[in-house]
């Protein structure tokens, strides 16, 4: 088959692909990235590129609400390549990883820190040194039989086990270490396997990761298991993003031909990428990395373990598997130690999954007497009520929108996103952005702020319109809605006009009413009121920003004392790196999901009323916002 370079000239990188290929697919292939938060519909216009020169074929029809087009500007995945190809791409079509590290301060705060000291300090990796008596005539024990005996005091009674491999060359291996070797064992669904044997003493070396798999970002954080140390935190946008923002899109996607084998390719690379990052950063050898813990949703885990993951998305909505066994990770892909192994966190249910099981380990919701809240807001949202006698979940259909996926402008929480925002009364707009650089979309948070500040200043209504007559010169017609200019074009890293549409306006009201009545869904079946719950955790990179006083002011969150909420940061991967230093931890994580009840909402007698009533703002019944003043 023919074959077509295309060289992106502001990356400095050149990719051969066959006649045929679309663009976004060559600049994955090329280590780009880029926004197209559609899954290559074309229609949320994000990976907007500039052909300098060649031939393409496009389809221009797609290129409705992409505003001041100009020559040779066309959607990446639209365009099939037919020549060679010389491509700019724009930076705000890059789904950039710069400036991720602002995150790392709040992997463990509140009461994450307090419960990590809990947990007796027991890794899932343990590496027993061995001097052992050598054979003799009157002492003909077998070799394995010598070590196992051995063993067995310092292994507390559990079941030992070992692989065929370990055993072909451990004779060699004794008596070339003068029978002086260390045991590697993994801790395994109750049980201890010896991973490896090496000659010596090497138990001053051994290094394990946590991993937190999310829908938009992977988190790795490479961990001492000797001292119980964080060496390294690193954070990459899922790979898989290229091919969908949301889970259901991806299941979709997997469904087509070769559309697997590119999903889990992805998320694979971000692994791995971060692996290396790390362990070279560090100056570590892979072969000194024994074990991976990993959570994630239920279509994550499904994706990265090449799982067909149909029937999350068809009724009745049931996973493949949700408690998963731990692997060799090389089996998986993941390139640890040859005999490392690969633990994942258990999941609940379809929209359940270990993201939310290992964050009930990390804040102690399973522990608490008092009724406690856990919500979880990212790509889905997730909820958990209930205290140690009783939880139940369950999730909200929220959608992308908090993660700046499927509005105008919206964009990730990274360096120039817009994420507070302040409106005065003559409806003058003052911003702060990421890393203070100039504005280039607006994030989750700081689409919470400007609704909050819109509502105040009347430039919203409480059903969500632009209002039309208030005389600014920041509210204008565009093409197909009424629009709010948050920054004009001098102001900003992109050259036009930064705004919030009517639709955008829309699709946030839809997921705050989704999150909104999820929480309240929850309360009404079992009985109970907002009033009664003592504590209310915040989960998720999306938390890291937000303001509690604009997520109530616009019906986000309920009404209640301020001092009830308490933002936690990454709880899935504080879970992970828990499970990873104390087999302990783990343990309870399999305790936990055994006992979460699951809510499916869209079955939910009610839920659809309080859904449909919370698509205001605040809500329709304001008496439920006793500190709102409109």
């Amino acid at each position: 088959m023919q074959e077509f370079k295309i060289t992106f000239t502001d990356h400095d990188k050149s990719v051969a692909v066959p006649h045929g290929t679309d663009l976004l697919s060559a600049a994955t292939k090329a280590g780009i990235i880029l926004n197209a938060s559609c899954g290559g519909e074309g229609t949320c216009g994000k990976c907007l590129v500039n052909i300098t020169s060649g031939k393409i074929k496009t389809d221009s029809s797609r290129f409705i609400n992409i505003p001041g087009r100009e020559k040779g500007i066309v959607l990446a995945c639209q365009t099939i390549v037919e020549s060679d190809l010389v491509v700019e791409i724009p930076k705000e079509s890059v789904a950039t990883h710069e400036h991720m590290s602002h995150w790392a301060e709040d992997f463990a705060k509140g009461v994450i820190l307090q419960r990590e000291g809990l947990f007796k300090p027991v890794p899932i990796i343990n590496k027993i040194y061995l001097e052992l008596s050598k054979p003799t005539v009157d002492d003909n024990t077998s070799d394995m039989d010598r070590i196992i005996d051995a063993l067995k005091i310092r292994v507390n009674g559990l079941r030992l086990s070992t692989r065929l491999a370990n055993l072909k060359h451990l004779s060699e291996v004794l008596r070339e270490s003068d029978f002086k070797v260390t045991a590697v064992i993994a801790y395994k669904e109750g049980a201890m396997e010896i991973l490896s044997f090496e000659p010596g003493d090497t138990t001053a070396i051994s290094f394990a990761f946590a991993f937190d798999i999310g829908t938009t970002t992977v988190v790795g954080q490479l961990i001492d298991l000797v001292s119980g140390a964080i060496l390294g935190t690193r954070i990459a946008f899922n790979k898989q993003s290229v091919y969908g923002a949301d889970v259901i899109t991806r299941i979709v996607f997997a469904d087509e031909p070769g559309g697997m084998e590119k999903l889990n390719s992805a998320i694979l690379d971000n692994i791995n990428e971060i692996i290396e990052d790390l362990i070279n950063l560090c100056k570590i050898n892979a072969g000194n990395v024994y074990a991976v813990v990993a959570s994630g949703n239920m279509t994550m885990m499904h994706l990265l373990l090449k799982i067909d993951p149909a029937e999350i998305r068809k009724a009745p909505y049931v996973p493949t598997l949700s408690a998963f066994p731990t692997m060799n990770a090389r089996e998986v892909g993941i390139n640890i130690s040859p005999k490392g192994i690969a633990t994942f966190i258990p999941g609940v249910s379809t929209y359940i999954g270990g993201d939310i099981v290992s964050g009930i380990l990390a804040c102690g919701l399973a522990e608490n007497e008092e009724l406690t809240l856990l919500i979880d807001i990212g790509t889905n949202g997730e909820i958990v009520l209930g205290n140690r006698e009783w939880m139940m979940g369950s999730a909200a259909s929220a959608g992308p929108a908090f993660e700046g996926s499927g509005l105008s402008c919206g964009m990730k929480a990274v360096s120039g996103a817009i994420q507070k925002v302040a409106i005065d009364p003559n409806m003058d707009v003052r911003f702060e952005t990421i890393a203070g650089s100039p504005p280039k979309g607006i994030c989750g948070s700081g689409y919470i702020d400007l609704l909050c500040q819109m509502l105040k200043r009347g430039a919203i209504s409480k059903d969500g319109k632009i209002n039309r007559d208030t005389g600014s010169r920041r509210i204008r017609k565009s093409e197909n809605n009424y629009e709010f200019v948050v920054a004009f074009a001098p102001e900003t890293g992109i050259g036009r006009d930064i705004v919030i549409q009517d639709d955008d306006i829309e699709n946030i009201k839809r997921s705050k009413a989704a999150i909104y009545s999820a929480i309240i869904a929850i309360l009404n079946k079992v009985g109970k009121n907002i009033s009664e719950v003592k504590k209310i955790y915040i989960a998720g990179g999306f938390g890291n920003y937000l303001n509690i006083e604009n997520s109530i002011f616009i019906g986000l969150l309920p009404d209640v004392g301020r001092n009830v909420y308490e933002f936690i940061g990454n709880s899935s991967l504080a879970g992970a790196r828990m499970s990873v230093r104390s087999r302990d931890a783990l343990d309870v994580t399999n305790e936990i999901y055994r006992n979460i009840t699951y809510l499916d909402l869209s079955s939910e007698a009610g839920y659809m009323d309080e859904y449909m009533a919370a698509l205001f703002f605040p809500h329709t019944d304001i008496g439920r916002f006793p500190s709102v003043r409109l």
